[in-house]
């Protein structure tokens, strides 16, 4: 009887809840059973800000131990909380299709966010999410908090807090169930998010068998990696940790990669911003690999590690570069903190 996949994931509901609807394709994709395994993360048991944390991939490190180790065979991580580094042996075999990549101000009766009253109590540990809502509302009193969804619906239902500002996706994935709470979406052109948001990552060891790699790149969907690809560059070239006051956001629309990305001052009071519209198709079929961070299979379930001139990944990665590099000529490195390891 052939052994079943064990799939890496952190313990929170929805982390457990993204993980069984991958396990679930997996186990579709491959016959094979796939069977959760819970791994805790330094970032379910520190308790500092994020802000304090920065990049340094606290949420992702201790399941990338237990993967290199053996004690899982892939993982599942929320993209926009990994480093944009990748670890020697390990590759991104998949990134699934995008789900609603923006952010929501939930609140008990609707305000919008730039209609709240000075003094009202919003929640968030994002720097990125508290320079913008300075932005938009100065008046505001910002709380930085940490904990899963459900507690910070909580702090808003019961008063202590007056709104919270949350992933689109994260909200969807668990239910789309708010209690009685009401949400605001907003806009990612005004509003972009992190770079990777509403995007999943599904990792595994460079020398898993090819099988199960086969399996994985089945789930993977090119649109979203190339997105990801000019989001995640920015933040590269940067040098800024994930955690850090930059939006980007980027999707493919009628041929054309659009990429926004903005650099914010830690208070709101300043922001450098860019965007760009470049035509990627068509490309090549059959880009050749370049990047041992990604992970590629012949036939639809792709990798998407191209690095020659005609690949959409490479066309992101460049447009990606381009749009840091025009930031940092405009100075970007003046308001973004730098980090050591992205």
């Amino acid at each position: 009887m052939t052994a079943p996949l064990r799939l890496g994931t952190r313990r929170s509901a929805l982390a457990l809840a993204q993980s069984q609807m991958v396990a679930d394709a997996v186990a579709a994709a491959s016959g094979r059973e796939v069977e959760l395994v819970p791994i805790v993360s330094e970032g379910d048991v520190n308790r500092a800000s994020l802000s304090q944390l920065g990049g340094r991939g606290v949420f992702a490190n201790g399941l990338r131990e237990a993967l290199a180790a053996g004690r899982c065979d892939f993982l599942v991580h929320s993209l926009k909380d990994l480093p944009t580094a990748q670890p020697e042996g390990l590759v991104i075999a998949a990134t699934p299709p995008r789900e609603d990549a923006r952010d929501v101000v939930v609140t008990r009766d609707g305000t919008p966010l730039h209609a709240l009253e000075a003094g009202a109590r919003v929640g968030t540990g994002s720097p990125r999410r508290i320079a913008q809502a300075l932005r938009h509302n100065p008046r505001l009193d910002i709380h930085d908090i940490r904990g899963n969804v459900d507690s910070r619906l909580a702090r808003v239902r019961d008063g202590e807090l007056d709104a919270v500002i949350l992933a689109a996706a994260g909200i969807s994935r668990l239910g789309g169930e708010l209690g009685g709470l009401r949400a605001e979406a907003l806009g990612l052109a005004e509003w972009p998010t992190a770079p990777g948001q509403g995007s999943l990552a599904v990792e595994t060891r460079a020398d898993i068998g090819a099988d199960t790699l086969a399996a994985l790149a089945t789930l993977d969907d090119e649109a979203t990696r190339a997105a990801i690809t000019a989001e995640r560059t920015v933040l590269s070239v940067l040098d800024a940790g994930c955690h850090a006051p930059v939006g980007t956001h980027a999707s493919i629309a009628d041929g054309d990669l659009r990429l926004r990305a903005v650099v914010y001052a830690l208070d709101g009071a300043h922001r450098i911003g860019i965007d760009r519209t470049v035509r990627v198709e068509p490309v090549r079929a059959e880009p050749v690999r370049a990047d041992p961070g990604y992970a590629r299979e012949t036939g639809s379930g792709n990798g998407a590690d191209a690095a020659d001139d005609g690949g959409l990944i490479a066309r992101a990665a460049r447009i990606g570069r381009e749009a840091a590099r025009r930031l940092l000529e405009r100075g970007a490195a003046d308001l973004v903190p730098r980090e050591s390891t992205t």
